[in-house]
């Protein structure tokens, strides 16, 4: 019989640490990686699309990603994604604080593919 273990999936925050912001009903996320050397992992693990769907009920608008390579970072500017912001929300998180802790703890799809994009560009879902 194979003694097989199963390792615990990797989540980004094994790798990257995050700041959250708002504006209106618009919240932006910083997600930076503590080592450059897993900068490419973050690119390809925390795209656009990815946080659309992992969180279709609370992003009701379009998600950019903007590119810090010079910084080991990801800016996620999230449209209608605070129940109306601080002014006309009623929920706890207003501010949106704990975007960060969502996306941190999102696991590391282990795929392959390339995730470069021009310095300074930014993607769309």
């Amino acid at each position: 019989m194979s003694s097989q273990r199963n390792n615990p999936p990797r989540l980004i925050r094994d790798i990257a640490h995050a700041r959250a912001g708002d504006k209106g009903n618009t919240s932006n996320v910083n997600v930076w990686a503590y080592d450059a050397a897993d900068f490419e992992m973050l690119m390809r693990a925390l795209t656009p699309e990815r946080i659309k769907r992992a969180f279709p009920n609370l992003i009701g608008g379009k998600v950019e990603r903007y590119l810090l390579p010079h910084l080991h970072g990801l800016n996620f500017v999230m449209e209608n994604a605070l129940e109306g912001g601080v002014n006309k929300s009623l929920n706890l998180d207003s501010h949106g604080k704990s975007w960060s802790y969502l996306i941190l703890g999102l696991e590391i799809e282990e795929s392959p593919g390339r995730a470069e994009a021009p310095a300074g560009s930014s993607e769309e879902a």
